[in-house]
């Protein structure tokens, strides 16, 4: 399957939500990345059909989607930003109820709810009310939802919002099994929950399109613009104010920073390697220089 976005743009009154947005997708994960009112959620809302574009088009496989109808949303699996729940319905109820929405027989569903709910680790509470659910139980929940049905596109917008670190790394161990041959869209502002799940990445800031591609190519791209350098406390809030610090850590009385930009930031600094992080701060962190 191949998903194709050609000069997507969006504007509300004078500014650009989405801005000649163009890509292509393939089978596999794809995080996108972006601070908050980055376009991230514009994207995905057009992608889904909630909201229209100004221009441009989508294509699966060749095939404008507007003319898919129903056939287009039947092969996606979509976790919005915020979902909306019946509190009185029971987890296991819920899915069910998700089931017949989707069109999913009724053998099938009992058999795919049955496999999901442990995986989203919502077996032992599958007769508890929703209402009755923590904000993370809640977006397990809805990741489960999401995965019904085994669709061939999977759409997460902020997934890992009210996780704990090792619900997130269970969150990520799942997109991974479930990404075989699959399209997955994750997006994010959290960097490490697709920084070792993602094939490809794509970073947006004020709806437009900054950087795409493996992260292994755009971290090399990086090369010679992080450093790490170690101050005293009596420099560190002039070394805060003028530079990109992406990282930093306390030994003793040493402050060990870590620092992204395009010039050493002093003779003793050296260069090391650049993570996702630093990539997401070079391009989407505030200019030092303004």
């Amino acid at each position: 399957m191949k998903i194709e976005f050609k000069n997507i743009s969006k504007r509300y009154k004078n500014k650009y939500a989405l801005k000649e947005f163009s890509f292509v997708i393939e089978n596999g994960v794809y995080g996108i990345l972006g601070t908050n009112g980055a376009g991230k959620t514009t994207l995905l809302n057009i992608f889904m059909g909630i909201i229209k574009s100004d221009s441009g088009i989508i294509l699966i496989d060749g095939v404008d989607v507007k003319k898919m109808g129903t056939d287009f949303l039947s092969q996606i699996g979509y976790l919005p930003q915020s979902t909306q729940f019946y509190k009185n319905f029971t987890v296991h109820e819920f899915l069910k109820y998700m089931c017949v929405l989707k069109g999913i027989a009724k053998e099938e569903g009992h058999r795919r709810i049955d496999e999901l709910l442990p995986l989203v680790n919502l077996d032992h509470d599958r007769q508890k009310k929703i209402g009755a659910l923590s904000g993370g139980m809640k977006q397990r929940l809805g990741i489960a939802q999401a995965m019904l049905g085994y669709p061939s596109i999977l759409v997460l917008d902020e997934p890992t919002a009210g996780l704990d670190p090792q619900e997130r790394i269970r969150f990520r161990n799942l997109i991974s099994k479930f990404a075989e041959n699959r399209i997955v869209l994750v997006a994010t502002h959290i960097v490490p929950d697709i920084e070792f799940i993602a094939n490809e990445v794509i970073i947006l800031k004020d709806g437009l399109l900054l950087k795409q591609g493996r992260i292994d190519t755009i971290t090399k791209e990086l090369y010679g613009k992080v450093w790490s350098m170690v101050l005293d406390d009596q420099h560190l809030l002039q070394e805060m104010d003028r530079y990109q610090v992406s990282n930093m850590m306390r030994d003793g009385d040493a402050l060990h920073l870590r620092i992204v930009g395009d010039e050493r930031p002093a003779a003793y600094a050296e260069n090391v390697d650049a993570n996702l992080e630093d990539v997401f701060l070079y391009y989407c962190g505030e200019d030092k220089n303004d």
